[in-house]
């Protein structure tokens, strides 16, 4: 979205606003739909997520002054403008893949096989039990993120997929109180239903974050909204995304990357049946 030496990233920031345009003109077309189903099991953060992060291209802190500042990290990350890819994939690990411990540990062509299997199915859906992919020898994603390190960065998407998510045309659009209002209630409603949202925050036209979270678990009081958050830059533990319900709007707390504040969300990879 912005120069080198003027970007600032949620981890995946496009690199001009040229792209965000060509991407709003090119894939306007939303969502997709499927079947409203019932998860048969919460997202489990322990198990459910990538060992590895998202790396940031930037380091970020505060100056003498206050300011906000960043500069390059040395040496250059590797893995890094994946954020999005690394939600969605942990989503579609989660809804359409079974691990089976038991199993003999496979060949590196039989595990990118699997791999592209899982990511080639749309992250709108899920599968029947009987239809979904088995990962032998491992007993989930975390422990399989680990052992199979290389494979998944190479076969989950490069970081294009984070730049042209077919969503972000949303984010050039103003944001109603009401419609993030609206927002919390549908990610409560996915959420109680065992489908953890994949949530696109941002502050645009303002390019403090431009980022992707998934949300795995909620509590509720009478003056908030606290949604639980796998953090793909930060996945060592849950993150907060907190709903003030009087001034309906969504805060996410500071952090490395993020100085902390008022943020807009909406969800993306949603059916618009569910």
């Amino acid at each position: 979205m912005t120069s080198d030496k003027d970007e600032i990233e949620g981890n995946c920031n496009t690199r001009s606003r040229w792209a965000i345009w060509v991407a709003c003109i090119l894939l306007f077309a939303g969502c997709s739909t499927s079947r409203p189903l019932t998860g048969a099991r919460p997202f489990n953060f322990q198990t459910d997520t990538f060992a590895y992060p998202n790396e940031l291209v930037w380091e970020y802190h505060f100056d003498d002054a206050g300011r906000w500042v960043h500069q390059r990290r040395k040496p250059d990350p590797d893995y890094t403008h994946h954020c999005f890819v690394v939600a969605r994939s942990a989503r579609q690990f989660f809804e359409n893949a079974r691990f089976d411990p038991a199993q003999p540990h496979a060949d590196e062509a039989t595990y990118r096989r699997l791999i592209r299997s899982v990511i080639s199915i749309d992250p709108r859906r899920d599968l029947d039990d009987s239809q979904k992919v088995v990962i032998p020898g491992y007993a989930n994603l975390h422990e399989f993120s680990r052992g199979q390190e290389r494979l998944l960065k190479e076969e989950c998407g490069g970081a294009w997929h984070s730049y042209f998510q077919r969503g972000h045309w949303r984010m050039v659009f103003p944001f109603s109180r009401t419609n993030q209002e609206h927002s919390a209630e549908l990610l409560i409603s996915d959420l109680k239903q065992n489908r953890p949202p994949i949530v696109h925050i941002v502050r645009f036209p303002q390019l403090t974050i431009n980022h992707a979270l998934l949300l795995f678990d909620v509590k509720e009081t009478d003056k908030e909204i606290v949604f639980s958050a796998y953090d793909p830059n930060r996945p060592e533990s849950p993150k907060a995304l907190t709903f003030d319900r009087s001034r309906r709007t969504f805060f996410f707390s500071g952090n490395d990357y993020f100085p902390g504040g008022r943020v807009d969300v909406y969800e993306v990879y949603r059916s618009l049946v569910k």
